[in-house]
């Protein structure tokens, strides 16, 4: 088997996602035979250090002997089991412990499968929750240049242009409010004035609001100040409005704490998180909420009152327990610190793409790092340029249109780091050629 032999049966019968299949006419499709730590491995020997950990969901490296240890034990015991009515050692010691690292006052886990899911999830429930306590809630907030996934409730409270003019007939209502203009307090307190003067004319319609706390991912990995959570939080209390946190990219270790919302000091009404949930290894996503959300649904038998969503794969035990052997990592490994070191490392390097012409900008959140260009159409797509770029030099980069970002494993060294970011700026660099 070799590259060109599985890319072309490849080609005959997969439709890739976030992909115009006609690119691969010219744009070389590269298929991965295995992957260890940080670097994926294709069918010719080439390597790559994986930038993005494979969309944003791999901590810890990929085949982690720690995580595969404990699906293979799970496995000899129990792959799966239906979670209504029934319920499972993993999934019960999950839900315990992210009780106890999730902002204080979140204590109920209800389950899904992915992010786009879970977000659906919190948006039923906060709608659902007004609805028997007798209000008629049916609008939702987010923010300016927010995304939550891509079925039809997520995009619904996104703010992804291309999403909103193709499917605009089949979503649900929203309204958006601005998103703080950059990282300064000053941006964060003028939007938060913004939002509670939307509060105020229409808080007897809006049911929550949701956003993506610090960082908004695939928004061009924007990035604001925690100001705005605080503030945001205390409107919301002031108008009976539900706060979303979607933590499905922030979430565990990438923004310097556990949960961004933590670097604020707040807890919102539901947080919302998947992708490094179990490491990188298998799908699963979590929505935790209160007692009090939990209790309006509480209740002797009322078909209308119960909440009304399910999964069959809602709680998997192979999944909870990779989910479980990446809590343990960071536990035993005091991974938040090292993040933190690392980020620092990153910064360092980040600082001298400042000097290249074609760099609009530069920001930072913890593991998280962006680079701007200027002066570019989308109809030129610069981002592939660089993409391939990366590939050629055994770097996997997946730039936003024409913002460059890295988000590695956390298990990259200061060398591999190095590689990273250094092919990084001769991509952005041989763009002036």
């Amino acid at each position: 088997m070799n590259n060109l032999e599985l890319k072309n049966r490849d080609l005959e019968v997969l439709w890739h996602p976030c992909t115009q299949m006609k690119d691969h006419e010219t744009l070389p499709l590269i298929p991965i035979k295995k992957a260890h730590g940080v670097y994926l491995e294709d069918f010719d020997g080439n390597s790559y250090i994986d930038a993005v950990s494979s969309w944003w969901v791999n901590l810890f490296g990929h085949t982690n002997s720690y995580i595969n240890e404990k699906i293979k034990e799970q496995l000899e015991t129990l792959e799966h089991v239906i979670l209504a009515g029934f319920t499972h050692e993993q999934v019960v010691r999950l839900s315990e412990r992210l009780v106890k690292l999730t902002p204080k006052g979140l204590s109920k886990c209800f389950y899904a499968d992915n992010g786009s899911s879970a977000v659906e999830v919190a948006l039923k429930m906060s709608f659902h929750a007004h609805k028997n306590s007798g209000a008629d809630k049916k609008v939702f907030v987010s923010l300016g240049n927010s995304y939550h996934g891509e079925t039809i409730g997520a995009l619904s409270v996104g703010d992804v242009k291309l999403y909103k003019d193709t499917y605009e007939p089949l979503l649900i209502r929203s309204i958006q409010t601005p998103v703080p203009k950059d990282m300064s307090i000053e941006s964060a307190r003028e939007a938060a004035l913004l939002f509670g003067e939307l509060c105020e004319e229409r808080a007897d319609e809006i049911s929550a609001i949701i956003l993506e706390p610090l960082v908004q991912g695939a928004g061009s990995m924007h990035m604001y100040h925690k100001e705005f959570l605080v503030l945001v939080r205390d409107i919301c209390n002031s108008y009976d409005i539900h706060m979303i946190a979607d933590e499905v990219m922030v979430g565990f270790g990438r923004t310097g704490e556990m949960f961004a919302c933590q670097s604020a000091n707040i807890t919102p009404d539901f947080i919302v998180l998947s992708k490094g949930l179990t490491g990188g290894y298998l799908p699963l996503s979590v929505v935790l909420t209160t007692d009090e959300i939990y209790a309006k649904f509480y209740c002797d038998y009322n078909e209308h009152k119960a909440f009304l969503h399910s999964h069959s794969y809602t709680g998997n035990a192979l999944a909870c327990a990779a989910a479980n052997a990446t809590l343990d990592i960071f536990e035993r490994d005091n991974v938040i610190e090292k993040n933190r070191e690392t980020a620092e490392y990153m910064g360092d390097k980040l600082s001298k793409f400042k000097n290249l012409e074609n760099v609009e900008s530069i920001r930072q959140t913890g593991m998280i790092c962006a680079v701007e260009l200027k002066g570019y159409k989308p109809e030129e797509r610069i981002g592939l340029m660089v993409y391939q770029y990366g590939l050629d030099n055994g770097v996997l980069l997946r730039p936003l249109g024409h913002i460059v970002y890295f988000m590695p494993p956390y298990i990259i060294t200061k060398d591999e780091c190095d590689k990273m970011m250094d092919t990084a700026y001769e991509a952005i660099k041989s763009l002036l050629l």
